[in-house]
């Protein structure tokens, strides 16, 4: 399956979505939070918040596309896991990471590894809850990946995605679109050095599949009872599914 969104790159050139998305990140991780809550407004906060509610419980946890760990945070302080495996591609977010987990009472639980979800080094079956904010756009293969969570994943485990996405409502659909095309690119530019990243943003999240047509997706992939969540006039969805 090809999906829009997987050939949307950060940059231009023939380098893989994966490499250019590594680079990428490593490029924005000093602004990345500053941004990040600049973007949503803060809301990005309550949304997790949302998630991690929804989950309910969790005992092995791995955090796919974990950034700077804020993720990883909330799923600590709301679940309470006995293991939380979080990866990233990107060494700048990961080393942002570990520094937020250096100290406090999450350290000994929390293990950030570098890592590509299209080929995870874990034993099938090795996490009962699976966790991806803000990530999913990013994937090369988004349908490849969603199998790979499949595999590691516990029968009767729990998938829950967090991604951004085009609201429904014709009143805020070009307010929506003023703010990220406009306004984040602008702001991007002043933050980060960075200048294409904030660019690549709007692009990707349009693209993404969204709604019911990510559920198909996550549902070929091996999922059932998928679901999905609408937040804040639709500017973000949750995704909900179990093997």
């Amino acid at each position: 399956m090809d999906c829009e969104v997987e050939n949307i790159k950060p940059y231009n050139g023939d380098e893989h979505k994966s490499s250019q998305i590594e680079r990428m990140f490593n490029s924005i991780a000093p602004a990345y939070d500053v941004m990040n809550f600049a973007m949503t407004l803060g809301l990005d906060r309550c949304w997790r918040r949302k998630a991690v509610k929804l989950l309910g419980h969790a005992h092995h946890v791995l955090d796919i596309a974990c950034g700077t760990g804020d993720m990883a945070m909330e799923l600590c302080r709301g679940l309470h896991p006995a293991s939380l495996t979080a990866i990233d591609l990107s060494d700048g977010m990961l080393a942002r990471a570990r520094q937020k987990f250096s100290s406090g009472k999450y350290a000994d639980i929390v293990k950030f590894e570098k890592c590509d979800c299209s080929s995870m080094p874990y034993a099938d079956a090795s996490f009962d809850t699976i966790t991806a904010s803000f990530g999913v756009r990013n994937f090369e293969n988004l349908l490849e990946c969603y199998r790979e969570m499949y595999r590691v994943i516990t029968p009767g485990g729990k998938l829950c995605i967090i991604e951004l996405s085009e609201p429904v409502n014709r009143v805020v659909l070009p307010l929506f679109k003023f703010y990220t095309r406009c306004i984040i690119p602008l702001t991007g530019r002043i933050v980060s050095s960075d200048k294409r990243a904030y660019s690549y943003l709007p692009e990707s999240i349009a693209a993404v599949p969204q709604r019911s047509d990510m559920i198909d997706i996550i549902e070929k992939a091996g999922f059932r009872n998928g679901v999905f969540y609408p937040l804040t006039f639709g500017v973000c969805t949750i995704y909900i599914a179990e093997k």
